[in-house]
């Protein structure tokens, strides 16, 4: 999770791309379009595994267009061939 978060702030598309299961991964993310965020900060509230699934619930910070902004949300990863993957997750409005 926290790689992902990194990746994020330095907008390297292509390392989330491939951390990103292939069943659920978009084409592409775009992150240049405008406006930008300014990533402020993550804060992992809770994280659960079993096997070769696992939970991360989290909270991100940013900055866009001046306004402060807050991502919670919760998201399953899956591991296979000893590689984690983002699968999915849902967002708190």
């Amino acid at each position: 999770m926290r790689s992902r978060y990194s990746a994020y702030v330095l907008q390297l598309e292509d390392y989330l791309l491939a951390t990103w299961h292939p069943s659920t991964r978009p084409d592409a993310l775009n992150l240049t379009t405008a406006p930008q965020p300014k990533w402020l900060g993550l804060q992992v509230k809770a994280h659960t595994g079993t096997g070769h699934t696992a939970t991360v619930e989290f909270v991100a910070r940013c900055r866009i267009g001046g306004r402060a902004q807050r991502l919670h949300e919760v998201s399953r990863f899956v591991r296979e061939d000893g590689r984690w993957y983002y699968v999915d997750g849902i967002v708190d409005a």
